[in-house]
């Protein structure tokens, strides 16, 4: 229960956050390159429409057999995530814990002290869960990297809770 993170306050629904399991989450970044790109929305039935076209297309002029090279992408894929450092944006938590209109501010509760930031900010948050393929428990269970990554060497640790007031 310790690695299990609460939004709660000016909500209308609480959500629990458990960040053992992300590392299976699409939404997932790398955060080795995620600052160093331009942020692009991107459109989540468009990209899946697109690779289960693909997919489709290699079983049609393929067949069924499944040829070397996708073997070889998925034990690099496996690689990357033992090696990895990854993060999850805070954004789609949030949105699903449906802030009351008069909400305007995010209390990241740490170890230590409470730390207020703009609700509207907060959107771009991104959660690091897991270093060099392992959760983060010695001073997790997540980081806060700010969206423009101008804390990304110092993010916040010790992340215990989320308050929306």
């Amino acid at each position: 229960m310790e690695n299990i993170i609460i939004i709660k306050g000016k909500i209308n629904y609480t959500i629990t956050l458990d960040p053992g399991v992300w590392i299976f989450d699409d939404r997932k970044v790398d955060l080795k390159t995620f600052f160093q790109k331009p942020i692009v929305e991107k459109n989540e039935l468009e990209d899946y429409t697109k690779e289960i076209s693909s997919h489709w297309d290699r079983e049609i002029t393929e067949g069924a057999i499944v040829p070397p090279t996708i073997k070889t992408e998925k034990k690099y894929k496996k690689e990357k995530l033992l090696l990895g450092k990854f993060g999850i944006p805070l954004k789609p938590f949030l949105q699903n814990a449906s802030p009351f209109d008069e909400a305007s501010q995010l209390v990241v509760v740490t170890n230590k002290d409470e730390l207020v930031f703009d609700l509207s900010t907060s959107y771009d948050f991104i959660l690091g869960f897991s270093d060099n393929g392992k959760p983060l428990k010695e001073d997790g269970p997540i980081h806060i990297y700010f969206g423009d990554g101008s804390n990304q060497t110092h993010p916040i640790k010790n992340v215990k809770e989320f308050i929306i007031k």
